[in-house]
């Protein structure tokens, strides 16, 4: 399956420079586009995130958005919460074949059998991080994070990339850990989203507080 994606990086593509809501608040033009983004816009989106359990459900909930919309995800967070244990490391290890046949109808997610899959063997592979990688999730996805004085901000939304040599490397090291459903384009969403990199346009009342 593709690996992209329309997050709120490649819906800002084809959006220019901060637009001001009738709050008075300027902000990435994506921000504005439902009362969702807005929300997701201006408390989450480029904070930085930190601890397994809180990178683990970023990581699930990117890879089910793999080929969609980041919206479509959105709306349905609470679902998958519910669905995959509030994404718990060691209890989606734990999902069997039972747990799996159980997703596949449940209608609060994606009920896509690979993605499906891919969560549990995400969360093994995240197990395994803790002995095989001083800091474990946390340490190795931070650990990509690049040297924010070398980033210009974006201007527009034009400026802000889907992939960069950065979510590049983070894809490899992941797919060559286990991890399944973290292409170069997907990593990248996941570091935008928490807050690894700021692509908050210049302008934007947001990016002040990120990265």
């Amino acid at each position: 399956m593709s690996d992209e994606a329309r997050t709120p990086a490649v819906e800002s593509a084809a959006a220019g420079g901060p637009v001001v809501g009738e709050d008075g608040l300027a902000r990435c033009g994506w921000g504005l586009s439902t009362p969702d983004y807005v929300e997701y816009h201006d408390t989450e989106w480029g904070r930085p995130v930190h601890g397994e359990h809180q990178l683990f459900e970023r990581i699930c909930l990117e890879a089910f958005q793999s080929g969609l919309s980041w919206i479509t995800i959105l709306r349905r967070r609470e679902g998958f919460r519910a669905a995959f244990d509030g994404f718990k490391v060691d209890a989606v290890a734990a999902f069997t074949d039972e747990d799996k046949a159980r997703l596949l109808e449940d209608p609060g997610i994606i009920r896509n059998r690979a993605k499906i899959d891919a969560a549990v063997t995400n969360a093994r592979a995240t197990q395994a991080l803790r002995e095989g990688y001083d800091g474990g999730l946390d340490a190795l996805i931070w650990s990509f994070a690049p040297d924010p004085n070398t980033r210009p901000a974006p201007v527009t939304g034009a400026d802000v990339a889907a992939i960069t040599p950065e979510s590049t490397a983070l894809s490899k090291d992941l797919k060559k850990r286990g991890f399944r459903f973290v292409g170069p384009t997907t990593a990248h969403a996941l570091m935008q989203a928490c807050g690894l990199v700021n692509d908050h346009l210049a302008g934007c009342f947001a990016r002040t507080w990120s990265v």
